[in-house]
């Protein structure tokens, strides 16, 4: 077997630097030489991915072990409350990968780039560095506010000085119980072994380490000044050959015709791959970075690899994916895909600012230097930049991925990084991604908000059916697997509206099985819609706006609207706008609302209640509306079809049964997505945002769905009218029965949360096509209402318990506290 050097033998030899603890140390970490007037070695990790290339799985694997760590320390529950804090530069990729490990924690790292326009959270000095200011942007300045444990994560912890002065400046500002510390390795002295649980003490907090090794580096007596003088030495002697050799290329130079860099045989131009980075998602942690953002990103990685992969020269046999600087997570998660997709060998690094002496020796950490001038305008500068093991390495193509503030003239410029990387290998290619700046909060409202959205460009009904106050999210990939939305709902990480989930498509049985439904089911519907809409002509207004709570809400309102024009001939104004548990009502629909209608001609429609969840938020809502706009007169009161919760007064019957419009996604509802609230795409001004599915098109039966109910009008018209006169005659007070039903079961079944227990059969459908099921209870002896329930059951491979005495024909249950690979509370696996 052939001996492999320790690069860690030139420096340990030369310096007399002991590397001594774990058998993995010599592993992980090799020393070189740096310019530096604190500290004379660097140690270089082989694993961190930022001056030594290597595989992006290892590299994403050490980080994501280290976070999987953290979250066994933590316990779920602690780490679905945690927030990650790497450091810039070297440890932000790290730090990110870590966050990914502790499972949906929000990411944030600290920066050496002011973003104008951005206001501080905190800043701190880094004692040994070569750069020491560090700033903290995020974008939402709650982000580090939360009472939740604080894990910082750097590459090595070795004083603990940057790490106790961040702790230290973040505890004054915002206190809380518990910190963790993550790095790759443990370096302390035996003197600093015992400062991390007197700072504890200190501050009054808990303080814990997690690292994958542990060692220390013994430094004999006047190493930094022998140090130097080596730096100094070997220095003088590069600096001597790189003159010698440009002497030498100048002369040859002579005798040649001169052309552009780019076009001589070995110097190729970089050649640009468009990634088609998703819109508005940030590039990295800088300000920020959430658990919904992941999962976009996750969705978008499959197709940014492949573009890169089909930009690669033919036969690369060996790839790098070099990153720069603080953008390290992104090039690395990209550069893992790729090696999942490619036959060639991958690897990933990135630029620095860190000044390393290079020399070839295999018992030396940095073995070649590119030197270049900085390309992204740093606020300190101009000043040389680098990367390292890249040059002689083999590399038979290059991708340097850098943000768009990067992408600038001294980029491309001759001596610049590409033309650097074009002298060492053949092929060179550019990926940029966009730069991510929060927007600026804007301090004038806009005069105008835009006019609704109408079909055919926006859904598939007519455009007299209903006008959309939503803007039109189509061309942003929001999608992500259901099992990682639960995960991240369920931890406190992502709201369920930052995502979409994937739609879920019929299958032939199941569109069989609606078919069925709506022709059994239709004129019951139908009776239910000419009672509700009689019940609000009669006592609400004799002209009402008809705004439908997005989407289950719209197929009911275009109904009560039709009904409205069939028995009375009145043309009712119908809007859609869009209302999300925990965030409220759109407030930019609502003021739009305002400015073209009168308030209390306003009323809100769904299709169905649950416990009342919705009926609580828009009354809320609605109060808070009032109070900050000063208008007044919206009545936050719901028209349903069915109340099976009775948690309103307005409803077309209180019977729990199967409205086929709950069978279906965006295919009974005018191919429109549920609706997405995001701050990066939904600005403090905008409407709330949808996807329309045109491309699901062969699948729609929205207009078939109204046309088949409506086409019983006639038939239920006097049953219609004798049911809402009775109704009018009757005591509809909600008793609030559906609440404390699902109080009761979420205790019963040792779920404690009602969020996850959703009753009725369309809660119940909502829960098999969108979520994690766990379990459906079914009322004992409940019939044709739940073919399409034990279907869909039956397909998941979810069981259904018979209950006697239930107050709904089903309810179905979420997965309690899910993540991949959980158990119920029963001790059972989910099965997805």
């Amino acid at each position: 077997m052939k001996n492999v050097v320790w690069t860690g033998t030139w420096v340990a030899e030369r310096l007399g630097v002991e590397l001594v603890g774990d058998e993995r140390l010599s592993d992980l970490l090799g020393l070189a030489l740096r310019r530096n007037p604190r500290r004379a070695h660097l140690l270089v990790s082989n694993v961190l991915g930022k001056h030594v290339p290597q595989s992006p799985s290892v590299v994403y694997g050490h980080g994501f072990a280290l976070g999987r760590r953290v979250r066994e320390l933590l316990g779920a529950e602690d780490a679905g409350g945690a927030v990650v804090l790497g450091y810039a530069e070297t440890a932000t990729g790290l730090g990110h990968c870590v966050a990914d490990g502790v499972g949906l924690a929000p990411y944030l790292h600290s920066t050496r780039r002011p973003v104008p326009g951005v206001d501080t959270a905190g800043g701190f000095e880094e004692s040994h560095s070569h750069a020491t200011s560090h700033l903290l942007l995020p974008e939402n300045p709650a982000l580090l506010a939360g009472a939740g444990p604080l894990v910082l994560v750097d590459d090595e912890f070795s004083t603990g000085n940057t790490v106790l002065n961040t702790i230290r400046d973040l505890h004054a500002r915002y206190p809380r119980d518990r910190y963790v510390v993550v790095a790759l390795v443990d370096m302390r002295s035996a003197a600093d072994l015992g400062r991390l649980a007197e700072f504890a003490t200190e501050i009054g907090a808990r303080v814990d380490l997690v690292t994958a090794a542990r060692g220390t580096v013994n430094l004999p007596e006047g190493v930094l000044e022998k140090g130097q003088a080596l730096v100094a030495e070997h220095e003088t002697t590069e600096a001597t050959r790189t003159t010698e050799a440009t002497e030498n290329t100048k002369t040859t130079e002579n005798t040649k015709t001169t052309e552009p860099a780019e076009s001589r045989p070995g110097h190729p131009g970089a050649a640009r791959v468009e990634l088609g980075w998703p819109r508005g998602l940030p590039d990295g942690g800088r300000h920020g970075f959430t658990p919904g953002q992941r999962i976009r990103l996750d969705a978008a990685l499959p197709a940014m690899a492949a573009r890169v992969a089909e930009a690669l020269p033919e036969g690369a046999r060996r790839v790098l994916v070099l990153g720069f600087e603080e953008l390290m997570y992104a090039p690395l998660r990209l550069a893992r895909e790729l090696e999942q997709v490619v036959s060639a060998e991958v690897r990933y690094s990135t630029t620095t600012r860190s000044p390393v002496l290079a020399l070839d020796d295999p018992g030396y950490a940095i073995r070649t230097r590119l030197v270049f001038p900085a390309h992204d305008d740093p606020d300190d500068g101009p000043g040389e930049r680098y990367a390292y093991n890249v040059a002689g390495a083999g590399f038979d193509a290059v991708v340097a991925v850098v943000d768009s503030a990067a992408d600038t003239p001294a980029l491309h410029a001759p001596g610049g990084l590409l033309a650097q990387l074009a002298e060492h290998t053949p092929s060179v290619l550019l990926a940029v991604v966009p730069s991510y700046v929060p927007a600026r909060p804007s301090t004038e409202r806009p005069s105008m908000l835009p006019e609704p959205l109408r079909g055919p460009a926006f859904s598939s009904y007519a455009p007299d059916e209903v006008g959309w106050l939503l803007q039109d999210l189509s061309d942003v990939t929001l999608e992500a697997p259901t099992e990682e939305r639960e995960e991240a709902i369920q931890s406190g990480g992502a709201h369920y509206a930052e995502s979409l989930p994937v739609e879920y498509q019929p299958s032939p049985q199941y569109q069989e099985l609606f078919q069925t439904a709506l022709g059994t089911s239709a004129a019951r519907i139908a009776q239910a819609v000419g009672a509700v809409t009689e019940l609000v002509l009669a006592e609400r207004s004799p002209h009402p706006v008809l705004v439908s709570l997005a989407r289950a809400g719209t197929p009911v309102g275009v109904l009560m609207r039709r009904w409205a024009q069939h028995r009375h001939g009145l043309d009712l104004p119908h809007y859609a706008v869009s209302i999300v548990r925990g965030r409220g009502i759109d407030a930019n629909a609502l003021r739009w609302l305002a400015a073209h209608h009168d308030p209390a001609d306003v009323v809100f429609v769904d299709g169905w209640t649950g416990k009342g969840a919705i009926t609580r938020e828009l009354t809320e809502a609605i109060r808070e509306f009032e109070s900050a706009e000063g208008v007044t007169g919206f009545d936050p009161e719901i028209a349903v079809l069915a109340d099976p919760g009775s948690c309103v007064r307005t409803y077309g019957t209180r019977e729990d049964f199967l409205i086929p419009s709950a069978c279906l996604n965006s295919t009974v509802s005018g191919l429109i997505s549920r609706t997405v609230l995001r701050s990066d795409l939904v600005g403090e001004y905008d409407f709330h945002g949808a996807k329309f599915y045109r491309e699901l098109a062969g699948s729609d039966v929205s207009v078939d769905f109204l046309d088949a109910v409506a086409a019983h009008f006639p038939d239920v018209a006097d049953a219609a009218c004798a049911q809402a006169k009775e109704l009018l005659a009757t005591d509809r007070t909600p008793t609030w029965e559906g609440w404390a039903a699902v109080e009761r079961i979420s205790e019963e079944y040792e779920i404690h949360d009602v969020n996850l227990v959703k009753p009725g059969v369309g809660e119940t459908t909502r829960v098999l096509l969108r979520r994690v099921p766990w379990k459906i209870l079914a009322r004992a002896g409940a019939g044709t209402d739940l073919d399409h329930v034990r279907l869909l059951a039956q397909q998941r491979g979810v069981p259904v318990e018979e209950v006697d005495e239930l107050p709904y024909t089903c309810v179905g249950l979420i997965h309690p506290k899910y993540t991949r690979g959980a158990t119920g509370a029963d001790g059972k696996a989910v099965t997805v």
